[in-house]
């Protein structure tokens, strides 16, 4: 029986431990017409097979033998980091226990679930059902493929408004565009009607991410502890709470967030990431050690795996004695390295791991020669956070009497100059140098200078002497390269244009110093801070 004209071209995965389960359901999807079908038995293998290639269809029982990870866990975390196209039918085969999990799972992701026992009509009616739920909503897709996010966000709004049928999900995609095009105020609008017709978790955490992107710090943690008081298990809610807490420099409560996250989803491999490299940041060695080992066995070949994970292992086999270990380690990046030679991220850690090998092997002269083309860098348009980290942890292990104190704290206090430029990032440096108090005293101090300088100027401009403030900054963020002083200074520009003698050259200074030392942070103490909104809903834009 054919559910569909298209469906003999289609391209199904099933994923089931059990070998009788897994053929019957591959038997009844070749039955029904499906041209294609693959079948897997472990939910890594899964994973890789829908990085490499988009599926039509996925079968995936709920429960897995021998895994900490469900098949809901696989959807959620394929979902979350962009790797599973809305175009895929993704149904979840459950039994009673699970029953009501992924019914709820299912009405909010667009995607259907089978009862055990089921027939083959049974599948053949809900596989034909999602198929015509994506293509009644196919205008919405094909705009986000061109970018057209204003086109697509109004067909959701439409839809929404009007209660047509699919009406809630398009809510939910409607609200993400927004957030996404920084309408923050017209998507909590969204959230809170969905919230407060539906009582809906996803619509109740929106509201708090709205806040947050809105730069309402204090409302949005209420808006999320709220969420987590009603819903102590919602794991994307922790995930909202431990961004919060990363980006106000807030490590020791962020690590206990993602403890919290990962052991109500242990196979998720980006929230063992995050917990794993937080320990690190946090001196909990032991802990580091086991988070990021079994970040290592369940995901070194999936695209969510980041090389940071094998850097700062490294570092735990170098403070271990662990020579065999750190050689594991080292060889893993220089793999990185060969399938991504232009990276200089990933050079970055390879010449780190090497000089931490050279340490083992006191070979402390050779070691301090690698570090110092380490930190040749700083100066450099391009040079972020995460290597100022690399640079400050692996200072912090050499040897004291072979590396020259002045030398050393010259680099620091040029790192923490111009990386200074808020709590949050100021915490992560001073993480990264916490093997010596002496400089951890110092990147703070520096914090304290930065501070300084950007009171003064905005003295100046508070006094009616607005040029004189914007000079100020200018000069200080070209001498130190701190973001912080160079954006206030574009800032301070454009609310005093009007008063501004030579307002036009001051701008363009200011535009062309942020062109080259005002990236954004990318990663902060291993959590990500671009792609995916924390809690949210993936689009494929």
């Amino acid at each position: 029986m054919m559910i569909d004209r298209d469906i003999d071209q289609a391209q199904a995965l099933v994923i089931d431990s059990n070998p009788t389960s897994r053929s019957v359901m591959a038997a009844q999807l070749r039955d029904l017409g499906v041209g294609h079908v693959k079948q897997t038995g472990r939910v890594n293998e899964a994973r890789l097979a829908l990085e490499q290639r988009p599926y039509d269809i996925v079968l995936c029982d709920y429960h897995f033998e021998g895994s900490d990870m469900s098949g809901q866990d696989l959807l959620d975390e394929l979902r979350r980091e962009n790797l599973l196209p809305y175009s895929t039918v993704f149904i979840m085969v459950t039994g009673e226990a699970t029953y009501a999990t992924v019914v709820e799972a299912a009405e909010a992701a667009l995607d259907s679930y089978l009862l055990k026992p089921y027939t083959a009509s049974a599948l053949g009616e809900r596989l034909g059902e999602a198929r015509r739920r994506k293509r009644v909503l196919a205008d919405i897709f094909e705009a986000m493929e061109q970018q057209q996010l204003g086109t697509a966000a109004k067909i959701c709004l439409r839809r929404f408004q009007g209660r047509e049928s699919y009406w809630l999900f398009c809510a939910r995609v409607a609200a993400e565009l927004l957030l996404k095009m920084d309408q923050h105020e017209q998507a909590r609008k969204v959230y809170e009607v969905v919230a407060q017709e539906k009582g809906i978790p996803w619509a109740k955490l929106g509201i708090a991410r709205a806040q947050f992107a809105a730069g309402e710090v204090s409302p949005a943690r209420r808006s999320v502890e709220a969420v987590l008081r009603e819903s102590p298990e919602h794991a994307d809610a922790y995930d909202v709470l431990g961004r919060i807490q990363v980006d106000q420099g807030e490590l020791a409560q962020a690590l206990t967030t993602y403890r919290i996250a990962s052991q109500l989803t242990p196979g998720c491999l980006l929230r063992l990431q995050h917990c794993g490299t937080l320990a690190f940041y946090q001196g909990e060695r032991d802990e580091a050690i086991r988070m990021l080992e079994r970040v290592i066995a369940m995901g070194l070949k999936s695209k969510l795996f980041d090389a940071l994970t094998l850097m700062l292992m490294a570092f735990l086999r170098h403070d271990t004695g662990d020579t065999k270990a750190l050689v594991i380690a080292h060889d893993y990046i220089k793999k990185f390295v060969e399938r991504h030679p232009e990276s200089k991220r990933l050079k970055r850690m390879e010449l780190t791991a090497n000089a931490l090998r050279l340490l083992l092997a006191r070979q402390p002269e050779q070691a301090l020669a690698l570090a110092r083309e380490l930190a040749e860098g700083i100066a450099a348009d391009n040079f972020d956070v995460e290597g100022s980290n690399l640079v400050l942890a692996l200072w912090t292990r050499l040897p004291e009497a072979h590396v020259p104190h002045e030398e050393l704290e010259a680099l620091v206090r040029q790192i923490a100059l111009r990386f200074c430029v808020s709590k949050a990032v100021t915490e992560v440096l001073v993480a990264s140098a916490q093997r010596s108090e002496r400089l951890v005293t110092l990147i703070r101090s520096c914090q304290s200078e930065i501070t300084t300088i950007a009171e003064e100027a905005m003295a100046h401009s508070v006094r009616g002497k607005p040029r004189s403030a914007v000079e100020s900054l200018l000069r200080q963020g070209t001498d130190t390269r701190n973001a912080k002083l160079i954006e206030m200074a574009g800032l301070v520009v454009r609310r005093h244009a009007d008063t501004i003698e030579g307002r036009d050259a001051l701008m363009a200074e200011a535009t062309q110093l942020q062109q080259r030392f005002c990236q954004p942070v990318t990663h902060l103490a291993g959590v990500r801070r671009t792609g995916r909104s924390p809690g949210g809903l993936v689009l494929r834009t």
